[in-house]
């Protein structure tokens, strides 16, 4: 699956994203993957990578099989349109990353009967640490495991209903900035009973790279974890109530919930 050829249009965060967790594995060489921006010159740093730059999204999907669409929400419908005529249904499987978007609204743009597969990873996709959700339709075994193999090279990769992709752009994408919201809040108190920034950034960055390999290797609920270290009258527990009394818990469920209820509108 190496000899595929990726082209990312519209390599803004996220498909910057995308490009760096490629170059950093190897699923991919990078002489196979093509990015395109409307303004190429801000990316003109990246050709000493290998990968071909360009502004020109026909002649991308021209020179690839795979096909990732990660332009803002209110621009696909416009790129679809400028390269829906040069889709090759035998050739082409097309992806979106774009939040929000739907298959059969991309669909009801290409009007071409071609693999379309949408696709929800994070930014830590550039450090292979992503969690990818994807959902697809008129897509074959081969299809499937192409798209899998590619996805997999920024981190874990889960199938899903389309339904839930709104839910896993909140949980998946948008949770990566309230983890490194609490990160924030955590080195901030850190600081304030005594360490230098630069300290407290590297204990709290360890703990929490610690903490979510605990869970993911012994597969425990995360209150089995907790119980170990919150003995009776401890400081543990003191800290983890005093929390919860000003909302800690209730407060991030409120954002989760707050941010599903505006993508959903």
């Amino acid at each position: 699956m190496k000899n595929n050829k990726v082209s990312i249009i519209g390599c803004g965060n996220i498909g910057l994203s995308l490009l760096q967790g490629l170059l950093k594995g190897s699923a991919i060489p990078a002489k196979n993957i093509t990015i395109t921006r409307r303004n190429i010159q801000e990316l003109a740093y990246l050709e000493g990578n290998g990968v071909r730059l360009t502004s020109d999204n026909v002649s991308a999907i021209n020179e690839s099989n795979l096909i990732l669409i990660a332009v803002k929400p209110y621009n696909i419908v416009s790129v679809l349109e400028e390269i829906k005529s040069h889709l090759d249904p035998g050739k082409h499987i097309l992806i979106s990353v774009t939040a929000g978007i739907t298959i059969s609204q991309i669909q009801d743009v290409v009007r071409t009967s071609m693999p379309v597969f949408r696709a929800m990873p994070n930014i830590s996709a550039s450090v292979g640490k992503s969690v990818s959700c994807i959902c697809h339709s008129g897509a074959g075994p081969n299809d499937i495991e192409s798209v899998k193999y590619l996805f997999d090279n920024f981190g874990t990769t889960m199938a899903i209903d389309e339904e839930l992709m709104q839910s896993a752009t909140i949980l998946g994408a948008c949770g990566i900035a309230y983890v490194l919201r609490f990160i924030r809040a955590m080195i901030q108190g850190g600081i304030q009973i005594g360490f230098d920034a630069k300290t407290a950034s590297a204990i709290v960055n360890q703990t929490v790279k610690g903490a979510a390999e605990l869970l993911i290797v012994r597969k425990e609920h995360p209150e089995f974890e907790i119980d170990k270290v919150t003995t009776p009258k401890g400081c543990t527990i003191v800290g983890l109530n005093e929390m919860e009394h000003n909302g800690f818990s209730s407060s991030l469920i409120k954002g989760i919930v707050a941010s599903y209820e505006k993508i959903e509108k």
